[in-house]
């Protein structure tokens, strides 16, 4: 019997809370593949990607998601740190900064917001 979108994003949870996160991807991208408008298996599946350091595939799967979600500060955070780890500080800032503006009260969204601000102000030097 075939595995349902829901069957293969627990397995998916099940690996990612083992911090078997290469193998987290495979029945995360499955999941994705059945179900591409569930955010809850695009963010798992951002998450496995970002712990593998493939920051340009998660970056992909938090863009997807803030499109679905585009409130989740969560959401926001991830493709803003997933841009930023890639070196692509313009197209971070404003994730970021929206990360940060979403949750206030978080110090490491304006932490990270302010480093991509001073990392474009170097360029711009």
């Amino acid at each position: 019997m075939p595995q349902t979108a829901y069957d293969l994003y627990r397995s998916g949870l099940q690996l990612l809370e083992q911090h078997d996160y290469h193998a987290a991807t495979v029945p995360l991208r499955r999941a994705r593949d059945l179900e591409p408008q569930t955010g809850m298996v695009r963010e798992a599946l951002g998450r496995a990607l970002f712990q593998t350091q493939q920051f340009g595939k998660a970056a992909d799967e938090f863009s997807a998601l803030t499109e679905l979600e585009p409130v989740n500060h969560y959401a926001q955070f991830c493709l803003g740190r997933s841009l930023q780890l890639c070196g692509r500080h313009d197209e971070a800032r404003p994730p970021l900064t929206m990360a940060a503006l979403l949750q206030p009260q978080r110090v490491d969204y304006r932490v990270y917001r302010d480093r991509t601000v001073a990392a474009l102000g170097e360029h711009a030097a």
